[in-house]
């Protein structure tokens, strides 16, 4: 069983690997490179001079090539290229992963039965995700000059799903039981831990809106937004609701606001928890606490500094570990309170 487990955890990181090469792309405008979806021979890079041109022509047909990068060298179309193939090899890579050590667990009879079906949840979900990153890629091949905004956070928050899921199995398959608590557990505390885990999900949903808007590039101040707390034009667009993912001061404050909401949970959570536990229960709620204020202070500083790359691309994989510590800071108190 530990065998099992250590794959799940394996399966983890690859899908972490994943979010920041995935960041990495969308960071240098990489994703549009490639303007088909071959599932298996995709898998193949072009090798000769004639294939490069062939994939560069068709690059050459989108409206970000002549809007944007019009009169770009094959070897500039070369490093965008790489980072795109990259990703999308990793992601079969991942299937790859998944299916052949399921196979081989099955056969040696380490997986329980109850487990078949939650690897089986895995896979459909793998395949959706495929889906929904060819799907977004192709919102900017016709009339755009990047990919939809909206299709982005999906993508990302099904990226989240998938992580937080497998992780969730994984930690499932051996139960802590050295909680050494000093009083029980209440409702409340598992409530606000899974309150925690959602915010921070639709958290990473809305960077994704900030990232798809550029919406770091404005507003580069902080605490207030270019000397105001509640900005000027949050409601400009109409209907109203499309501000919500459509307007980049919006994004930006709701970013902001939902931030402030998280570390504020936390706090009150942690501060609940850490009087009455001891041992690995206030061990997780520590971390949860360190990882939040550690991503707090990179998110300010990506926005002062006006997002650079590196540490844009450290605020999104940071983000995707302090919500690890929830999800598993979560899994610790439901097994405690059992």
């Amino acid at each position: 069983m530990r065998g099992v487990q250590l794959w799940l955890y394996g399966l983890c990181l690859m899908v972490f690997a994943m979010v920041v090469l995935g960041g990495a792309t969308r960071l240098t405008d990489s994703g549009l490179s490639i303007t088909e979806w071959r599932p298996l021979v995709g898998m193949i890079p072009p090798w000769s001079e004639l294939d490069w041109q062939s994939v560069f022509l068709k690059y050459q047909q989108i409206p970000e090539y002549a809007q944007v990068n019009e009169g770009m060298s094959l070897d500039q179309f070369k490093r965008i290229f790489w980072w795109e193939w990259s990703h999308r090899a990793l992601g079969r890579l991942i299937g790859i992963a998944l299916v052949l050590p399921w196979i081989i667990f099955t056969l040696m009879g380490s997986i329980p039965k109850t487990l078949q079906p939650k690897l089986m949840v895995m896979l459909l979900l793998g395949g959706l995700q495929g889906f929904l990153g060819w799907y977004m890629v192709k919102s900017g091949l016709v009339d755009r000059i990047d990919v939809s905004q909206y299709r982005l956070a999906v993508h990302l928050l099904m990226a989240g799903l998938i992580f937080g899921f497998i992780l969730w199995v994984a930690l499932d398959l051996i139960p802590a039981r050295d909680f050494q608590l000093i009083l029980p557990l209440e409702t409340r505390d598992i409530v606000l831990a899974g309150v925690l885990v959602g915010l921070l999900l639709a958290q990473i949903g809305l960077g994704a809106l900030v990232a798809g808007l550029h919406a770091g590039l404005s507003h580069n101040t902080w605490p207030l937004m270019d000397g105001d707390f509640i900005p000027d034009g949050l409601f400009l667009l109409e209907p109203m609701i499309i501000n919500l993912f459509e307007n980049v001061i919006t994004v930006q404050f709701n970013h902001r606001m939902l931030a402030y909401v998280i570390v504020l949970v936390a706090m009150v959570h942690g501060f609940l928890l850490i009087q009455k536990s001891d041992g690995i229960i206030r061990s997780s709620a520590i971390i949860v606490l360190s990882t939040l204020a550690f991503q707090v202070v990179l998110g300010i500083a990506v926005l002062l500094l006006v997002v650079p790359f590196s540490l844009a691309l450290a605020h999104q994989a940071l983000a995707f570990v302090v919500f690890a510590a929830a999800v598993r800071h979560l899994y610790l108190i439901k097994a405690a309170s059992r």
